[in-house]
């Protein structure tokens, strides 16, 4: 059982727990996954690894609540404790080859996003940050990119804070202005990463993006979280979860991504009945 020391609203049905997992904190790098349950009887669900702390042996993680096990999550408390909670998964982030690197988050892909900014900054490495949301109220870590990062621009698709706009249009305005970039890591929803994927393969920037997909068992027997890169059958859990960007069948993964929905609104309906709440 791992216990959450810490649990703090960050925006709109987003929360940041700070979960006791001495050993997963050991040996865990930045681009990482765990792999939680909340109860003996919950599902599998992978969650990025937002922050490290060896010396307290702590990760943290950031939850949406928009299902049935993010809900559940949402109703434990500082104190409560985890039925597992596995990791670290997956292979870690390798951007130490790039020399001006912009990470660009797109709402809740901010968390993955995070842990390179910082390592970047802590080992002075240039690190640039775009973050979006579609609104003010969604936008999550601000204070902790600017204090890790050379520049952060921040844009709404509402224009309530920062520059109205999508990432991508700050990003292609920041290459017209002559950002010389020789890599971009982007993370959010699969149609945002697309988005930026199609800008910078016209400016021939390389682009890594994360896929978290569907898994499992975290460990590639299930072939849940399959998707297709560069023609080729890979595997989010144990072959990513970063990808080159521009060799991802994007619109496969999102209908990949459909599977489940109507299944998944059923059980979070049962969920929120069951509290009450409908």
């Amino acid at each position: 059982m791992n216990k959450i020391l810490k649990k703090r609203q960050l925006s709109e049905n987003v929360n940041e727990y700070v979960i006791e997992a001495v050993d997963v904190a050991k040996h865990a790098k930045a681009g990482q996954f765990i792999i939680l349950r909340v109860d003996s009887e919950g599902e599998r669900v992978p969650f990025t690894i937002a922050d490290i702390d060896r010396e307290n042996g702590t990760i943290t993680i950031l939850v949406q609540t928009i299902g049935m096990t993010t809900y559940k999550l949402s109703l434990l408390n500082e104190g409560d404790s985890l039925q597992d909670f596995v990791g670290p998964l997956g292979n870690p982030t390798e951007l130490n080859e790039y020399k001006n690197i912009v990470l660009v988050g797109g709402g809740i892909g901010s968390a993955v996003i995070y842990p390179q900014a910082k390592y970047r900054h802590k080992n002075g490495l240039n690190c640039d940050v775009i973050v979006g949301a579609r609104n003010k109220s969604l936008l999550v870590y601000e204070d902790e990119f600017r204090n890790n990062s050379d520049n952060l621009y921040i844009v709404t698709d509402d224009g309530s804070y920062g520059e109205k706009g999508f990432v991508t249009t700050k990003l292609e305005a920041l290459i017209k202005e002559g950002k010389k970039y020789d890599c971009v890591f982007a993370v959010g929803p699969v149609m945002m990463m697309k988005a930026v994927c199609d800008l910078t393969k016209q400016y021939g920037i390389k682009t890594i993006v994360s896929m978290n997909s569907t898994m499992v068992d975290g460990t590639g027997m299930c072939g849940c979280c399959r998707l297709t890169v560069g023609g080729e059958t890979k595997y989010a859990c144990v072959d990513g979860p970063e990808f080159d960007g521009h060799k991802i069948d994007f619109m496969e993964s999102v209908n990949r991504g459909k599977f489940y929905r109507e299944y998944e609104c059923e059980c979070y309906n049962r969920e929120l009945k069951k509290n009450g709440k409908i």
